[in-house]
């Protein structure tokens, strides 16, 4: 069995497992990984990306070709990860949510039936795993000292959640653009993306290698 890659309504193939990758920005998306992957593009921010992946779930749900795993895969920050790394996230939870002052814990979702840190699948040997918080902010300097995942982004979490709703597997893969010192405008965060460009598109020539097996989750209400 095969791994189509891009996008399944135009891609499918009888037998061939079908994988979606989802990407925040062009600026991410440079000449290796065009070279391999057609992924959706939504647009920065877990609002962008819970619309953009819902929409287009809903089209291929549609059309009867959901596809059998996602990838949210892109660039992410840290100050404990290595800068230039790529990484499997393990899990993911939403900083942003704090309905506190109603007796919820900080990160908790009111009245929702999933827990604030979600495991994801890490189906790749020897690529190292790491966990990952998703919220609206660009984190830099001190903030990294109130988060206790590993890496940071602002997409992973909400892409999920759209992904169970149409009960279809996730997993995510980040490279480390910036963390270490301060982050200076759009061109600290930009400098590394064609080393990531370069790491990524390698492991996502080992996931289409590895034809992991995945099995599509029941949706979720």
């Amino acid at each position: 069995m095969g791994i189509v890659i891009g996008n399944p309504l135009t891609d499918r193939s009888a037998g061939s497992r079908h994988v979606l990758f989802v990407m925040a920005t062009d600026h991410e998306y440079r000449e290796k990984l065009r070279a391999r992957i057609n992924p959706l593009i939504t647009g920065v921010g877990p609002v962008e990306a819970a619309i953009g992946t819902t929409i287009r779930l809903e089209q291929l749900r549609a059309a009867g070709e959901l596809p059998d795993l996602v990838v949210s895969l892109g660039s992410a920050g840290s100050r404990r990860c290595e800068l230039g790394g790529v990484y499997q996230i393990g899990s993911v939870s939403w900083r942003d949510i704090d309905a506190s002052p109603l007796g919820f814990p900080p990160g908790v979702t009111p009245f929702a039936d999933h827990p604030p840190v979600i495991s994801l699948p890490t189906p790749l040997a020897g690529v190292p795993c790491a966990t990952l918080s998703t919220g609206s902010d660009i984190v830099a300097g001190d903030r990294y000292a109130t988060i206790d995942a590993d890496l940071v982004d602002m997409e992973t979490f909400a892409v999920l959640r759209a992904c169970q709703r149409f009960g279809v597997s996730m997993i995510g893969l980040r490279g480390v653009s910036d963390g270490p010192g301060k982050l200076d405008g759009v061109s600290g965060w930009t400098e590394l993306l064609p080393l990531l460009d370069e790491r990524l598109a390698a492991v996502v020539d080992r996931l289409i290698l590895s034809q992991a097996p995945t099995r599509r989750s029941p949706p979720t209400s």
